[in-house]
């Protein structure tokens, strides 16, 4: 089985929370004119030993057709943001790791 370094485990759940970031904001934009539309978000929690876990939620009551799509929007750039934040330490942790097997040769 493969195990990931630390740091390449925290980065990924970062992009794992990013994804269900931009899933629910897409979700909201999608079926805003749907009758009885209830708003999804992502409530994001700590992770032991390191990282975060994202849990998606509804909103209890229907939301009117005109809600503040501007929210949504912004959200979604947020976690396209984390998402490419954490894209890049993941990278960056695999080549300082490829780096390391190099010189151990």
């Amino acid at each position: 089985m493969f195990a990931l370094s630390p740091m390449s485990s925290t980065s990924l759940s970062g992009m794992r929370v990013a994804q269900a970031s931009l899933d629910a904001s897409a979700h909201n934009i999608a079926n805003l004119a749907t009758p009885g539309f209830r708003r999804a978000g992502v409530v994001v929690a700590d992770s032991v030993p390191g990282g975060a876990t994202a849990s998606p939620t509804q909103a209890t009551q229907a939301t009117q057709a005109r809600h503040a799509m501007e929210t949504d929007m912004v959200d979604q750039l947020m976690a396209k943001n984390l998402f490419l934040a954490n894209l890049a330490v993941f990278k960056t942790g695999d080549q300082m790791l490829g780096t390391l097997l190099d010189t151990r040769r």
